[in-house]
């Protein structure tokens, strides 16, 4: 009976094989909000591409959650397993924000800064991408795991620092003639710096797994 039962239950390879998938997502969403910000005829598409992957991830996360109820052995704590998932889905629900704010103001051109900042998102996601498999050996690659979330951290504080000369840029070219457009770059610069520190959220969740079991 209970080895029948045990055979029902979700195993602890399907829970990496999810949380890479949605990694996965992080990347192609970011990679399509980063294409956003080429403008040109195809916004609208990397628009859509966006909104699919943030469909797809919520996805994910809804049957990682299942799966933790459902299963007696998990690969470490059921907490760190919800909070890093949820740290994770909130990385591209706000990249779908940002996307949805780009369509919504009609905003077709970016500047250097919220290019490179858009740069640092994809970054953010291929590091965190990396991280993910490396959770199946989390004491031997605990070196590598922390790496990584230093330099997940390292973007983050980069990021922050193009945000402010952004929006300092945009006072200086429109304060006194369009407040619109400071407005609406002002927006932009907001939502692309908040998806960092989400990332900067999962960084924190991985580095603090990592030493719950070094």
């Amino acid at each position: 009976m209970l080895g029948w039962l045990h055979r029902l239950m979700p195993k602890e390879e399907r829970f990496f094989e999810l949380f890479t998938t949605h990694s996965n997502t992080l990347v192609t969403g970011g990679e399509a909000l980063r294409s956003m910000l080429d403008g040109g005829e195809g916004i609208g598409r990397y628009f859509q591409a966006v909104m699919d992957r943030e469909q797809d991830a919520d996805d994910i996360t809804r049957e990682i959650l299942i799966a933790v109820r459902r299963t007696f052995i998990t690969p470490f704590d059921r907490g760190d397993i919800k909070d890093l998932i949820t740290c994770m889905d909130n990385s591209i629900d706000q990249m779908q924000k940002t996307a949805k704010g780009i369509m919504l103001f009609e905003v077709r051109a970016f500047t250097p800064h919220m290019k490179d900042m858009a740069d640092g998102i994809v970054q953010c996601a291929k590091l965190v991408q990396e991280a993910i498999p490396l959770l199946r050996s989390i004491s031997s690659e605990a070196t590598r795991l922390s790496a990584i979330t230093e330099q997940i951290t390292k973007i983050e504080g980069r990021v922050d620092e193009m945000h402010d000369v952004g929006l300092k840029e945009l006072y200086q070219q429109y304060s006194n003639s369009n407040s619109i457009a400071f407005f609406v770059g002002h927006e932009v610069y907001d939502h692309l710096e908040k998806v960092v520190d989400r990332f900067d959220d999962v960084a924190n969740e991985i580095q603090s797994i990592v030493i719950e079991h070094v």
